[in-house]
């Protein structure tokens, strides 16, 4: 994957102006990550950021043969109520939709009994619709995301009572 310098500047341009706090491009042994700062940072592999990074994102390039950096603090969620409960976490970073369609009627609601495989939400991710099934059969005793909000990678969407 060839980027010059006016494609990684225009991204960057085009990342700060959304609410996507993280943006990783992988092909070959090529891997670009451009995250804002104070984002949620997951370990991963990286090397220093660019020369020349531009506010408010800061650019890094990830070469995939480095081994990996320290991990970064992450911040540790608040311990749930009833400890029987199992969450629902997002896959990755997008935007977390309740329903198919404005239009349409929630997957779940609260207190709706839910089956391994069925669809629960859908997270859009660079404009792809990728829909969240349950691993779990159970019942839906919290959900933790406004619809239409951003999402991080392995943020808690929903709260389920196992079967």
């Amino acid at each position: 994957m060839e980027l010059n310098f006016n494609e990684l500047r225009e991204l960057v341009t085009t990342l700060s102006q959304t609410d996507i706090s993280e943006l990783t491009l992988k092909s070959g042994d090529f891997e670009l990550t451009l995250r804002k700062p104070g984002a949620f940072v997951m370990p991963s592999v990286s090397s220093e950021p660019l020369a020349t990074p531009m506010a408010p994102v800061m650019p890094q390039i990830v070469d995939a043969a480095q081994p990996p950096s320290a991990p970064a603090a992450e911040p540790t969620p608040p311990p749930s109520v009833d400890s029987n409960l199992l969450e629902i976490t997002s896959p990755m970073v997008g935007t977390f939709y309740r329903s198919p369609a404005p239009e349409e009627p929630a997957f779940v609601d609260l207190g709706d009994r839910i089956q391994t495989g069925q669809t629960v939400c859908i997270i859009e991710a660079m404009k792809l619709m990728n829909e969240l099934e349950a691993e779990v059969s159970g019942e839906i005793v919290e959900i933790l995301v406004d619809n239409a909000q951003p999402v991080e990678f392995g943020q808690p969407l929903m709260r389920v009572r196992p079967n």
